[in-house]
């Protein structure tokens, strides 16, 4: 009666249509998720958790908690309205009179409200099998009473109803009109007709009337909440729902109809008990009214609890809701149905039905919005395992319910739908950095795999473009324990590009009961988690050192996404140094062995790989066109007080973009020079380095117009958007020791034969003997005296010699160029990285 007094006939099947074109949206997603596994306590909280995380899961839990609590506080407050209404005094009378003997206010109101919550509670305290067997006895009455209604509609003939109502010095009458079947009725009663709602003194709309109407329809989720109390809850949950919800629509549209065909508006908007004026049998209604309205409550305050025992059961908000995990010994949350009903009873203490109406919609809108979002992301995620066995919805259906409920929200209340809005998100911000991980599987994973496996196949390597180049490493590491900093370092180097930690366990699979790799896993993905770096891990078994990094160079990686550039560590005879026990991320672990790496090489235990396998991989790696990095003491870097000091100058980077075993093929402009010149900059460019400064060396010899090579250099730093500092090096007294330079005068003709460029790459000489330990340590004194100290430095890699016995030879001869230069990367480039086009 409320409803179509207000909205009219028109607007209230539109009101109809709407709210149960949400519900049916949100029914089949319920459905859908409900018949795919077992569900447990909780209903809506238990399949929105399960699907969607543990954040979702609890932060709605919490706002579906609420509107259940609101939900029972407003039936109950309905059941008080419609006691007042037949048996309060009269306003303006201080004595009743007949049945008209309990006193109107806001306290006895209050009063009353207690005592029908305190019988929810006593029904919902003896556990679920009361519970179900009092609604039954419920729904045979309403059922009852809704024939005897209908049956009224016909058999009452046209009477009319004196109407007292509240006035500000006692009351007033007016005269209500139940006409029968009249056409004249009937059309006065089309169209929308708002007034003021005599219970609260509000002007009416069509919001708030749906806020109010919607709230006799968030039953569908009754028989959910009781999932962990049903047998069959797959079974008896769609059945159930789908029935109930069909029932009630044809129901309410019939009731609406009869309704504004034969009761003037006057009545529908100033009585709504009315139809116990135009009953048959009046008492009959009463009964049925309180019967629904208290079997609502009741459904409400046990729906409650049931959700609060479960958020309590997952331990998602801790010791706060320890107590309500408390339970009878048939199994009943006492504790939980307890708190539940001391919140229900301070929600009374809001005093009239309508005034919460539109809070409870809100939190029942945002709720079976979720819902549907939850099955939405079960199907978009397309995991095999979801398949439900109700298989009538797709994701239309569930971006419709969604789109609805969230439109609905604004519409019925902005301030409201804005105000749970902002307490979701709270909750969710709070449960994601405070609650413990869960082992129900999160939902993200699966969207985001499903999304990535679909953008990878979209990554075309035959779209590649040097303009949107970037590095992707590939670092091998032996132990995590002596490479802390340098994992750190290369994180700063990968520009948002691939990140891959590569280690090689030397066992044989066909020796072992199981893989050895697999334990591992989970310590190297907590180094990564503790050390904040972007990077995956890539564990194999191999034979040797050099085998395993080749198998991880050709498979590492998918499809547009794999290594460009490998990453080693430099070989030399310096003692390892544990990183990890003086890494800020570790100083609060009081573990012997943090994540269960094993401890250090000891300085005379023998190494892993020999000097002629270290070179090898360093071949290997330029043959497989990646380019090679060799870092050495970047364990000593201490970046946060490089960085972070106050002395002035800032600190620097200092780059050598030429290839100081071969002074005379020495320029600026090759590929490899460019990749060196591309990963310094790119180092600069990282959040942590921008207060550094390049310092760019040019090693000039005498009558070799250094100038002119200065501004040429200068040139390509501006076409290359590069700002560093030039410094010029005069270096004769280092080329004079050069074996070439006693041979014949500089700038004589290029060697030939086996001292040819290789593809685009200077070689190392053939007869690699010739270059002098004294030449080599005279490059090395010339980088140590450009002063001050840099933070790093960069320097050209020579490539490996053809000649694999000359591998020791040139690692020796790398170990005294780089010999006390501090933390320091050797750089070999073999593809183009620098463009200078738009």
């Amino acid at each position: 009666g409320f409803v179509v007094g207000h909205a009219g006939l028109y607007q209230a099947l539109a009101m109809f249509a709407v709210a149960y074109f949400i519900i049916g949206m949100t029914v089949l997603s319920v459905c859908a998720i409900a018949t795919n596994g077992a569900l447990d306590a909780g209903g809506a909280y238990y399949m929105i958790s399960r699907a969607l995380g543990p954040e979702f899961g609890g932060s709605i839990g919490i706002m579906f908690f609420l509107a259940n609590v609101c939900g029972s506080a407003l039936y109950v407050l309905g059941l008080v309205e419609a006691v007042v209404d037949s048996f309060g005094i009269p306003p303006g009378q201080k004595v009743g009179t007949g049945v008209h003997v309990l006193p109107q206010s806001y306290w006895y109101e209050l009063l009353y409200g207690t005592v029908l919550l305190a019988l929810c509670l006593l029904v919902c305290l003896v556990g679920a099998s009361i519970y179900a067997k009092a609604t039954f006895l419920i729904f045979l009455i309403v059922a009852g009473v809704l024939g005897t209604i209908l049956v009224s509609f016909f058999a009452t003939r046209p009477i009319g109803v004196p109407i007292r109502l509240p006035h500000f010095n006692g009351s007033e009458t007016e005269n209500g009109s139940f006409t029968g079947f009249s056409l004249a009725t009937l059309r006065d009663n089309l169209g929308g007709g708002y007034g003021v709602d005599y219970t609260t003194g509000q002007m009416m709309s069509f919001s708030s009337v749906f806020a109010v109407m919607f709230n006799g329809c968030t039953g569908i989720m009754a028989g959910s909440n009781m999932s962990g109390d049903l047998k069959r809850p797959s079974y008896s949950i769609p059945r159930g729902t789908i029935s109930a919800v069909l029932f009630t629509y044809l129901v309410y549209n019939l009731l609406a109809f009869l309704m504004c065909a034969t009761c003037n508006r006057t009545l529908l908007q100033k009585d709504y008990g009315f139809l116990r004026d135009i009953s048959i049998f009046p008492p009959l209604v009463t009964v049925g009214i309180y019967a629904a309205t208290l079997s609502a409550a009741m459904s409400n305050l046990i729906g409650a609890s049931r959700i609060l025992y479960a958020l309590a059961r997952d331990d998602l908000f801790g010791r706060a809701l320890a107590l309500a995990k408390k339970t009878s010994a048939s199994g009943n949350p006492v504790m939980a149905v307890i708190l539940s009903w001391l919140v229900v009873q301070l929600v009374l203490f809001s005093g009239k039905l309508n005034t919460i109406a539109g809070v409870v919609t809100t939190f029942f809108l945002l709720v079976y919005a979720t819902v549907n979002l939850a099955c939405l992301a079960l199907e978009w995620a397309s995991a095999p395992n979801f398949r439900p066995t109700f298989r009538y919805f797709t994701w239309h259906t569930c971006l419709l319910g969604i789109a609805g409920c969230c439109v609905m929200m604004f519409l019925i209340s902005p301030v409201s739908a804005s105000a749970s809005l902002g307490f979701l998100l709270v909750l969710l911000l709070a449960l994601h950095y405070l609650s413990p991980s869960s082992t129900w599987g999160y939902i993200s994973q699966a969207l985001i795999f499903h999304q990535v496996r679909k953008y990878l196949l979209m990554l075309d390597v035959r779209k590649d473009h040097v303009k949107f180049w970037r590095p992707q490493m590939l670092l091998m590491v032996q132990n995590p324990r002596g490479s802390a900093r340098l994992i750190d370092f290369v994180n700063d180097l990968k520009k948002s590009g691939l990140y891959v930690l590569g280690h090689v366990e030397l066992q044989d699979l066909d020796a072992l009961p199981s893989d050895p790799l697999q334990p591992q896993q989970d310590s190297w993905l907590s180094l990564v988690d503790k050390l904040n770096v972007k990077a995956f891990i890539s564990l194999t078994l191999a034979p040797s050192v050099r085998h395993g990094v080749r198998q991880l160079l050709f498979t590492s990686g998918l499809g547009g996404m794999r290594p460009n550039t490998l990453v080693l560590g430099f070989y030399d005879d310096a003692a390892p140094q544990d990183g990890l026990a003086q890494h800020p991320a570790f100083t609060s672990v009081r573990e012997e062995v943090p994540l269960g790496f094993p401890p250090l090489r000891a300085p005379a235990a023998p190494k892993l790989l020999s000097a002629r396998e270290y070179v090898g991989i360093v071949a290997d790696a330029l043959k497989m066109l990646r380019n090679v990095l060799l870092a050495r003491q970047l364990e000593s870097l201490d970046k946060a007080w490089e960085l972070r000091r106050a002395a002035s100058p800032p600190p620097s980077i200092h780059v050598w973009p030429v290839n100081l075993l071969r002074p005379d093929s020495a320029r600026y402009a090759d590929t490899c020079s460019l990749f060196l010149l591309q990963m310094a900059c790119v180092l600069n460019m990282a959040r942590a380095w921008r207060r550094a400064r390049l310092r760019l060396f040019l090693c000039v010899e005498a009558g070799a117009m250094p100038h002119a090579q200065e501004e040429k250099l200068r040139q390509l730093l501006k076409d290359l958007r590069i700002q560093a500092q030039i410094q010029l090096v005069p270096w004769d007294a280092v080329t004079h020791l050069h074996w070439q330079t006693r041979r014949g005068p500089p700038g004589g003709p290029a060697p030939t034969g086996e001292e040819e460029e290789e593809e685009g790459a200077v070689n190392f000489p053939a007869n690699a003997t010739q270059v002098s330990d004294e030449y080599v340590c005279a490059a090395n004194k010339l980088i140590l005296e450009q002063s001050p100290a840099p933070a790093v430095r960069f320097l050209y890699l020579p490539r490996p010699p053809a000649d694999t016995s000359l591998y020791p030879l040139y690692l020796h001869q790398l170990e005294l160029l780089t010999r006390g230069l501090g933390p320091t990367v050797l750089v070999h480039g073999v593809s183009a990285v620098t463009s200078t086009q738009l």
